[in-house]
C-alpha cells in the first residue's frame, strides 16, 4: 500500500512540474485566501492582547473617579452679561473614599492619588517628573511588580515618612550606574528615601492616549500622608482662598485668573469585588456623590474595564466578519482547483487509458488527482503562511496596529487549506477514475 501510494504521489508530482505556471496560477486562491486568514487572525489576536494589557494597566474591576474643576458660567441676556454665582462643594476629598467604604457593600479595595508635577535632582542632574502620592494598595490594584525593595510599611504611611518608591525610567537615569534602595533623592523641596523600584512596564502611545494614562516608569510614588503634610494638601484653607472668595470684580478675575482646583485627590479608584456590579455600584456612588458635593457633579465616574470589554467586542465582530471574507478567498481557491483539475482530466484521457490498460485501478487513478489536488493546496498554503507573516510585519510597522502570529492560526490556516485541496479534488479524481480505458485510448 505504501509503495502503490508513493507511486502515485511521484506521478502526481511530475504532472505538476510539468506545468508549473499552471499549477502556480491554480494556487493563488488558496495562497492569498491563508494570506489573508494569517493576517487578519493576526490583527485580531494582536488586538486581544493589546486590550488584555490595557486592562492590566487600569486594573481589574475598577471605577476611576477623577475631579473636574468647575467653572463659572455666563449667562448672556440681550440687555447685559450675567454671572452665575457658582454652588459651593467641598470637591473629591479623602472622605468620600472612606464614605464609600463604609456606605457601599461590595468595595473590595480604594486607591485614592495626589499628583503633583515637580523636579527631580540628583548630582547636578535636573529632571522633571510626576510625584504622585497613593497607599499601599495601589500597587496591588494595578498589578504592579516590584523590581527591588518593598512597598510601603503601614508605619510609614500613617506618619508621611520622605520615602518613596520610584520607576524603573528614574532609575535609569539618575542610578544607572548603582543600586537605588537606600539612597536619597531631591523630589521638589524635599529629599526622600527610596525604598523600592518598580519593575518596567511598556505602555505604547495609543493606550495613553485612549486611557488617558501616563507613562509609569517616569514617576516617583510618595506616601499620600507625605504628599498631604510635606507637599500640597488643597482641601486645607489658605490665605489666597479667602481673598479669592472676598473678590469683589469677578468680571476681572474671570478673565484673568484660571480657575483653582479644589480637590484634595487628583484620582480615585475603587476596585468591586463582583464584576457583574460595576455599572450598578457606579450610579450609587454618582448618586452619593451628588448628595456630598451639595449637587455640584464635579468629578467623572468611568468603568474602564467595561469599555474595553466593548471595545473587545466590537473588534471581535469586526475580525470575524474579515476572517468570513478571507475564508471566501479559500472557497473560491477550493473551486478554482476543481475547474483545473477537470480540465486536466479532459486533456490527459489517454494518460488515463494507457495506465489502466497497463494494470493500474481505479482507486490508482483516484489517488494520483487527489495527491495533484493536495499538492497544490498544501504548497499554497505554505506560500500563503509565509506571505501572511508578512502582510502581519507590514501592517504592524505601517498601521502602527500590533499583530500577534499564532501557532493556532498557522495550523488552521494550513489545515482548511490541505482541506480545501482534499475536498475538492475528489470530484476529477473520481471523474478520472470512471475513465473506460478502451474509449481513453483511441480518445483524440
Amino acid at each position: 500500500m505504501r509503495a502503490r501510494l508513493l507511486a502515485n504521489f511521484n506521478i502526481a508530482l511530475e504532472a505538476i512540474l510539468s506545468n508549473v505556471i499552471r499549477s502556480m496560477l491554480t494556487g493563488l486562491g488558496i495562497i492569498f485566501g491563508v494570506a489573508a486568514v494569517i493576517a487578519m487572525l493576526a490583527i485580531g489576536n494582536g488586538a486581544q492582547q493589546e486590550i488584555l494589557e490595557q486592562i492590566k494597566l487600569v486594573g481589574v474591576n475598577n471605577i476611576v473617579i477623577t475631579p473636574i474643576v468647575e467653572q463659572v458660567e455666563e449667562e448672556v441676556s440681550e440687555e447685559s452679561l450675567v454671572l452665575r454665582e457658582p454652588q459651593f462643594s467641598p470637591g473629591l476629598t479623602l472622605l468620600d473614599s472612606r464614605s464609600m467604604v463604609d456606605i457601599i457593600p461590595g468595595i473590595d479595595r480604594v486607591s485614592p492619588e495626589i499628583i503633583m508635577e515637580t523636579f527631580l535632582i540628583k548630582d547636578g542632574i535636573r529632571r522633571s517628573a510626576k510625584l504622585v502620592g497613593v497607599d499601599s494598595t495601589y500597587f496591588d490594584m494595578t498589578s504592579f511588580q516590584f523590581a527591588a525593595g518593598r512597598n510601603f510599611s503601614q508605619g510609614q504611611l500613617e506618619r508621611g515618612d520622605p520615602v518613596c518608591i520610584i520607576g524603573r525610567g528614574i532609575q535609569t537615569r539618575f542610578f544607572s550606574q548603582e543600586n537605588p534602595i537606600g539612597k536619597r533623592i531631591k523630589c521638589g523641596q524635599h529629599w526622600l528615601k527610596i525604598i523600592g523600584v518598580l519593575e518596567q512596564r511598556l505602555i505604547s502611545d495609543q493606550s495613553m492616549k485612549n486611557l488617558g494614562i501616563r507613562d509609569y516608569n517616569m514617576d516617583v510614588y510618595t506616601p499620600l500622608n507625605t504628599m498631604l503634610i510635606r507637599y500640597k494638601n488643597r482641601s486645607r484653607l489658605t490665605s489666597a482662598i479667602i481673598q479669592r472668595a472676598n473678590s469683589n470684580n469677578r468680571n476681572q478675575e474671570q478673565e484673568n485668573t484660571a480657575p483653582i482646583n479644589y480637590h484634595q485627590l487628583d484620582r480615585l479608584v475603587i476596585q468591586v469585588t463582583d464584576t457583574d456590579q460595576l455599572a450598578a455600584t457606579a450610579e450609587i456612588m454618582a448618586r452619593m456623590l451628588e448628595r456630598r458635593h451639595y449637587g455640584v457633579v464635579d468629578y467623572e465616574i468611568t468603568i474602564p474595564e467595561l469599555l474595553l470589554k466593548q471595545q473587545q467586542r466590537t473588534k471581535r465582530i469586526f475580525n470575524i466578519v474579515l476572517g468570513a471574507i478571507a475564508a471566501i478567498s479559500l472557497l473560491v481557491g477550493g473551486i478554482g482547483i476543481m475547474n483545473i483539475m477537470l480540465a486536466s482530466v479532459m486533456e490527459r484521457i489517454r494518460e488515463i487509458g494507457l495506465r489502466l490498460a497497463i494494470g493500474a485501478e481505479k482507486k490508482d487513478i483516484v489517488l494520483q488527482f487527489l495527491c495533484e489536488a493536495m499538492l497544490i493546496s498544501v504548497s499554497g498554503g505554505f506560500a500563503g503562511v509565509f506571505l501572511g507573516w508578512i502582510l502581519a510585519i507590514i501592517v504592524a510597522e505601517v498601521a502602527d496596529i500590533p499583530t500577534t502570529v499564532s501557532i493556532f492560526s498557522i495550523m488552521l490556516s494550513f489545515g482548511v487549506a490541505a482541506g480545501v485541496g482534499l475536498i475538492f479534488g475528489i470530484t476529477p479524481a473520481r471523474r478520472a477514475a470512471e475513465q473506460d480505458p478502451i474509449a481513453s485510448l483511441r480518445y483524440e
